[in-house]
């Protein structure tokens, strides 16, 4: 009897220096992820105050996220405080905040790659959500942004439980930079519609919750108690099977609750409320398309999404746009911008 609890004292013992050798690593390799430097490739944004530009940059401020962390007028907030530890403020981004010395390749590396312009990974931005803009709608939205008036804000806070910051380091909860391919080539412009193409372009500001492959999941880095993301690909156990027209999602988006009534947690719908009309409907014919095909992941450049435009999927737009805004008018859905300036080819912040 006493041999077996000298073994169990013992065993737990062992178990014990296991979990506290593996913390104690955790952290440190923590600690060096975040000041690991990550070399991009330099690529300045054109700066414009063409007012089609500008008004293009606003829409996408407001309907991809940017208002969700850093606030309507730039000046930052705080977006997540689950007084157990988990803390995120988003920060100033006016010209008298974190942005006030950015270069214009600056503004590429942060929003598009997650990286500092310092070379340092960025923490908690979502960039894997904007790596696919299009060169236009990067400057475009770049362009919105340094017209803010200069104003005091907050300054970027990302305060994790230690647990936290120990899977950081061992890799389960990867950071924006260490899941985006550094090397892939912006989308090319696509037309503003209720197209496929426009869709999966859309459907990128979904990535860094539901996944590049959108199967949803724990969310990287959110608290332990927020719901897993749904998986949105098309497919009879999709949440999308809830939404039986485009009336029903953009309902969604609008309201923040299911056709049922149920409310709908952790959604940033401050953002997805301001998406147009046209892109709603065209991110719900992507998302339900038949056969399957949704991935995000960008449209256009080689090598991203699952069909290039003109294939079996392409064949099938006009039709299925049809049926689309059809659907809408038929339901009475009220009225929204649908005529957000697309910016011609040519022309998810800084944390």
């Amino acid at each position: 009897m006493k041999r077996w609890i000298k073994w169990t004292a013992g065993g737990a013992l062992l178990l014990g220096v296991v979990v506290v050798a593996t913390a104690a690593s955790g952290l440190y390799l923590a600690e060096q992820k975040r000041n690991r430097y990550i070399d991009i490739k330099p690529r300045p944004v054109a700066y414009t105050t063409d007012a089609q530009t500008i008004e293009r940059g606003r829409y996408l401020y407001a309907s991809r996220g940017c208002t969700d962390c850093h606030g309507a007028q730039g000046t930052g907030r705080e977006f997540v405080n689950d007084g157990k530890g988990t803390r995120i403020v988003g920060p100033n981004i006016t010209p008298a905040g974190v942005v006030a010395r950015y270069q214009p390749e600056d503004w590429n590396s942060t929003i598009r790659h997650g990286v500092k312009p310092n070379g340092r990974p960025v923490m908690v931005m979502p960039s894997e959500d904007y790596n696919r803009f299009t060169n236009d709608d990067l400057n475009a939205l770049v362009s919105y942004v340094r017209q803010f008036k200069p104003q005091e804000g907050a300054k970027a806070v990302v305060e994790l439980p230690r647990p936290a910051w120990v899977l950081y380091g061992l890799g389960a909860i990867p950071d924006a930079a260490a899941r985006i391919d550094h090397q892939l080539a912006p989308s090319r412009p696509v037309p503003a519609g209720v197209t496929m193409a426009n869709g999966q372009y859309v459907a990128n500001m979904c990535i860094g919750c539901h996944g590049a492959d959108l199967s949803g999941g724990k969310i990287p880095g959110g608290p332990p108690d927020w719901p897993a993301a749904a998986d949105i690909r098309p497919g009879a156990d999709s949440a999308m099977a809830r939404y039986p027209n485009a009336a029903s999602f953009v309902a969604m988006l609008r309201t923040g609750k299911r056709p049922d009534g149920t409310p709908i947690q952790v959604m940033p719908f401050e953002s997805l409320g301001q998406l147009s009309d046209v892109d709603a409907q065209a991110l719900y014919l992507y998302l339900t398309a038949p056969g399957g095909v949704a991935k995000a992941g960008g449209s256009g450049a080689a090598g991203a999404g699952p069909a290039p435009a003109g294939a079996e999927v392409g064949a099938r737009d006009s039709d299925a746009d049809a049926h689309v805004v059809r659907a809408e008018q038929s339901a009475g859905q009220p009225n929204r911008p649908s005529n957000v300036p697309s910016v011609s080819s040519g022309l998810r912040m800084p944390g």
